[in-house]
């Protein structure tokens, strides 16, 4: 086994899971909390990234690029919100997934008709170009970076939420509204501000990823499915079941993408094991999450409430 590739993999995989749970931390808090099915979510990630690459094509900026597109996708969020979402908070499940479903094909629709149905590609800065040696192993400085930017947004995220008057609020609305309101919050206003901080982490996970991949329309649904996993495995509204799922998730996608083929070409020919590994590899999230669910049917990390 080649051990420089094995370790660069593992980093890929922290990798993804970082970006998973940037998608998925806004996700899951909105779930958890508002008790919202959001299925849009994921078309913030989409905006965010186009936002980011548009401002970085006429400012070269990488930050300006980076502010443009959270400033973007949160103040797009708050007006989705109040033109749209708060209208379907009192209803059922099926109506919020349906609402939300017909959202994402508008965004979609809409930044095919601004930005074109070519990719739009976005250069990684100078500064983060290089490489890191890491005993041996170069691994590419910007891919460390996501890892550094989900660690450090995970952490400030616990602070909000675990030791601010902001978490408090948020952490009391989603189980005593009306005891809130009372008190003389405005528990509309807050699901206003959690809604848009969950949206700027989709939008932040858009432009990050912006460089590594093509930005394009429709870019946010496949990623949607693996978010959703995310917090299934990890438990709704969990922040921390966010993060360790996200992780979970980013390695297994990753080490089976990477060595099923090869495995599996021990046991049949080369043209079926290619055939068979990637398929193999895209349903090993699904098993893994069937397993958590059998042995903990909230997720690893549910919520007390």
């Amino acid at each position: 086994m080649d051990w420089n590739l094995f370790i660069a993999q593992i980093l890929n995989g922290v990798q993804l899971g970082m970006l998973l749970f940037l998608l998925s931390a806004g996700l899951t808090l909105v779930f958890g909390i508002m008790n919202f099915i959001n299925l849009s979510h994921a078309s913030f990630y989409m905006l965010g990234a186009y936002f980011a690459a548009t401002a970085f094509s006429y400012t070269g900026s990488f930050l300006v690029a980076g502010l443009a597109g959270v400033a973007g996708g949160m103040l797009l969020a708050v007006a989705t919100e109040l033109l749209a979402l708060k209208r379907l908070y009192d209803k059922n499940h099926l109506v919020q997934v349906l609402g939300t479903f017909g959202l994402i094909m508008f965004f979609n629709e809409t930044a095919r008709m601004i930005w074109g149905s070519q990719p739009v590609f976005t250069a990684l800065p100078e500064w983060a170009r290089g490489s890191l040696d890491l005993a041996g192993v170069n691994y590419p400085s910007y891919r460390m970076l996501i890892i550094v930017a989900g660690l450090l947004v995970a952490f400030i995220i616990h602070l909000l939420i675990h030791r601010t008057r902001i978490g408090m609020l948020v952490r009391a609305s989603s189980t005593h509204v009306e005891i809130v309101s009372a008190l003389g919050v405005n528990a509309k206003l807050v699901n206003t501000l959690l809604f848009s901080v969950g949206a700027g982490l989709a939008a932040l996970a858009g432009w990050l990823v912006g460089p590594i991949v093509s930005v394009q329309s429709g870019m946010g649904d496949s990623v949607l499915i693996l978010a959703l996993v995310v917090i299934v495995i990890g438990g709704i509204g969990s922040i921390r079941g966010a993060l360790y799922g996200a992780l979970l998730v980013g390695m297994v996608d990753t080490m089976g993408r990477a060595y099923m083929a090869p495995m599996l070409r021990g046991l049949f020919e080369r043209n079926m094991a290619d055939a068979a590994g990637p398929a193999l590899a895209s349903m090993l999230i699904y098993l893994l999450m069937a397993v958590v669910l059998a042995i903990k049917p909230d997720g690893l990390f549910p919520v007390k409430r």
